[in-house]
């Protein structure tokens, strides 16, 4: 069993910056992404990110390419969030995928965090 508790969203104005956080515990598999997906009421969750367990290669959408950064220390993966956009607002979930090889799938990812809340004003 792995589990996942994300944190640090909140509310922010346009161009700001804000951080996420997921803290990993349980069994975990060096070769296994960690991902950050996003999701708005009446739309399917999107991939923001991944990274691999073991750390290295590392994922983007395009849609935030150049504004977001995943890191990972540890048993915690980051997600920087630069220049934020109004489009931006969504619950972000981080999640582990132990399911499949398509890290921008999220039929991929077995293990879900709870979410956490990202506005963005403009």
């Amino acid at each position: 069993q792995v589990q996942l508790e994300e944190s640090g969203g909140g509310w922010v104005q346009t161009g700001g910056s804000l951080r996420l956080s997921c803290v990993v515990s349980g069994h975990m598999v060096s070769n296994y992404p960690i991902g950050w997906f996003r999701q708005v009421p009446g739309k399917e969750r999107e991939f923001v990110a991944a990274i691999r367990w073991s750390g290295g290669n590392t994922y983007y959408a395009d849609s935030v390419v150049g504004r977001f950064t995943i890191s990972k220390d540890k048993n915690t993966v980051y997600l920087e969030m630069n220049s934020l956009r109004p489009e931006d607002t969504a619950v972000y979930y981080c999640a582990v995928g132990n399911r499949g090889i398509v890290y921008t799938s999220q039929n991929s990812y077995g293990y879900w965090g709870q979410g956490t809340q990202v506005t963005v004003s403009s």
